[in-house]
């Protein structure tokens, strides 16, 4: 047999108040004058406080990432060329916030050394040369994007992450303290981002032992905090962050699933947000993931979240051909669910039942 040999992040700090421990972590991986560039969350902009605990050095500079929509290849490359044009050379990247400007950093720190455009590089181990320095600090809990070997990027042809060895993170700060106060709605979509990374990974084909150990303790955490908790504590903040990194663990060494690549299609399409594009996907697939699924309408009513309903509602054949093609060329994910004859499960009509169903 052979086995995966997968890059995991080199460089892990946890506990409160670890963000201000940024400068001493960030100190040895200086290079002359080049600076440090910090993608921080649009969210932020405008917030004095915050700005000022970023321990900028010399030429350093903050670079605020708007996540209104998810990242996509052409602005990957803007960001890329703007920082090559204005440095040159740059120490690293480090991203601070949600998923979407993770993936950025990950991405921008990719392109900095790699030729071309980012589009050229979505699919599995297409990245030849590692990035620059890069470091992830979430501000936002669930994706399992501060641990995963991809960064997904929207091109102009399909939605589909640079999935390679040099993508993970160097470093990774997790600071329970900066996910503190997150609305609601948003905090559930993210964390349910992680609850089903562990459904889908706990019953895929690709599962083993390394995976389910990291997917039962992820699920675990996720059932504690929305169906036993009753009041969002600091606590709550702790084990969510602690959920997100070991949801994306388990799927380092196996794989999402339906919900996963049926959202991905929606968000090509209609720019739904991963986390909520999964919530909408997952909610109707009672057919794959019963248990799941119930237990997630559970947690939905408990918390009195709204899941949108009937946003595919009128769209035309072209439409929903396009998600369709999107959603099928995500093949590991599909084998993951349905095992090595899924495209013999599922067909084009299947899908597109499925997609008139949100």
């Amino acid at each position: 047999m052979k086995f995966r040999n997968f890059k995991m992040v080199d460089y892990v700090v946890f506990g409160r108040g670890a963000f201000d421990q940024l400068d001493e972590i960030l100190a040895p991986r200086r290079k002359g004058e080049a600076p440090m560039i910090f993608f921080v969350d649009y969210f932020f902009q405008g917030n004095e406080a915050f700005a000022k605990r970023i321990p900028l050095r010399g030429k350093d500079k903050i670079v605020y990432i708007d996540v209104t929509d998810e990242p996509k290849t052409k602005y990957v490359d803007k960001v890329r060329d703007e920082l090559v044009a204005e440095f040159g050379e740059v120490s690293g990247i480090i991203g601070i916030g949600g998923g979407s400007v993770m993936d950025m950093a990950k991405a921008v720190s990719l392109m900095m050394k790699n030729p071309g455009s980012s589009a050229d590089y979505q699919g599995w181990d297409l990245v030849k040369v590692a990035g620059v320095y890069k470091v992830g600090i979430p501000t936002l809990s669930g994706t399992g994007a501060e641990v995963s070997r991809t960064c997904v990027l929207t091109g102009p042809t399909r939605k589909l992450g640079m999935n390679s060895d040099f993508t993970p993170f160097d470093q990774i700060v997790l600071d329970p303290e900066l996910i503190k106060g997150v609305p609601a709605n948003q905090q559930f979509y993210t964390a349910m981002d992680c609850y089903i990374h562990c459904i889908e990974s706990l019953q895929g084909t690709y599962l083993n032992a390394f995976s389910r150990s990291y997917g039962e303790e992820a699920l675990r955490l996720c059932q504690e905090i929305f169906l036993e908790k009753n009041t969002w504590d600091d606590d709550a903040d702790e084990k969510l962050m602690m959920a997100s990194y070991a949801g994306g663990m388990s799927i380092a060494y196996s794989q999402v699933g339906v919900a996963h690549a049926v959202s991905y299609g929606l968000s090509y399409l209609l720019g739904t947000k991963h986390g909520i594009g999964n919530c909408i996907v997952f909610d109707k697939l009672e057919e794959f993931y019963p248990e799941g699924v119930r237990e997630f309408k559970q947690m939905v009513k408990k918390h009195n979240i709204d899941i949108p309903q009937g946003i595919t509602k009128g769209l035309s054949d072209e439409q929903f051909n396009a998600m369709i093609d999107v959603s099928l060329g995500m093949a590991p994910l599909w084998e993951n669910a349905l095992g090595k004859d899924w495209k013999e499960q599922m067909t084009r009509e299947r899908l597109r039942t499925l997609y008139e169903q949100f």
